[in-house]
C-alpha cells in the first residue's frame, strides 16, 4: 500500500477500545482497534491481522509493517489517516507518484480481512504490540467465523 499524508486525511483518534462486540473491539469513533491484556494477550482480529499482513503485505511493506526500499512503513501510515481511508487504498488501491499501491478488492485474503489488517497495523504503531507473532491470542470469535465463510464464499 503505498500511502502518504494526504490534505483530506483525518487522523484515527484515540485507539483505546470502548466497545466490544463478539470479540471485536471499536474506539471511540467506532473504528476497529486492538485489545491488549496486561498480560500480553492480543484479541483474535489483532492475531488475524497479523496473519494476514505476513501472508498478503509484507512482501512490498516489510516485516510487521516496517516498510521497504519499495513500499512505505504502514505502521507509521495508519498515525495519519483513519480506517475508512485505509479500507478504501486497500480495496480502491492508490498511486502516488511512481509508487503504485494495487486493488485488492478481488483479493479475499486482503478483502475479508480489512479490519483485522487495520487493527493489527494499529497496534504496531502505538507499540501495544511488540513486531512478531504475537505470543497469546484470545479464541476466536464464533462471529468471525460465520463472516470469514460468508465473504470466502462469495463470488
Amino acid at each position: 500500500m503505498c500511502v502518504g499524508s494526504s490534505a483530506m486525511a483525518e487522523a484515527p483518534g484515540d485507539p483505546k477500545a470502548v466497545k466490544s462486540t463478539d470479540g471485536k473491539y471499536f474506539d471511540a469513533k467506532g473504528d476497529p482497534t486492538y485489545n491488549v491484556g496486561p498480560d500480553g494477550k492480543v484479541d483474535w482480529y489483532t492475531f488475524s491481522g497479523y496473519r494476514r499482513y505476513h501472508a498478503e503485505c509484507h512482501v512490498c511493506h516489510g516485516p510487521n509493517g516496517g516498510g521497504s526500499t519499495y513500499a512505505p512503513a504502514l505502521k507509521d501510515s495508519v498515525k495519519r489517516f483513519d480506517y475508512a481511508e485505509f479500507a478504501g487504498i486497500v480495496i480502491g488501491g492508490r498511486q502516488n507518484g511512481n509508487s503504485v499501491m494495487p486493488a485488492f478488492a478481488d483479493n479475499k485474503n486482503a478483502s475479508c480481512y480489512i479490519d483485522d489488517l487495520y487493527v493489527y497495523l494499529r497496534a504496531l504503531s502505538t507499540g501495544a504490540i511488540e513486531p512478531g507473532r504475537p505470543g497469546k491470542k484470545e479464541d476466536r470469535p464464533e462471529a468471525f467465523a460465520k463472516a470469514e465463510t460468508e465473504c470466502m464464499s462469495q463470488k
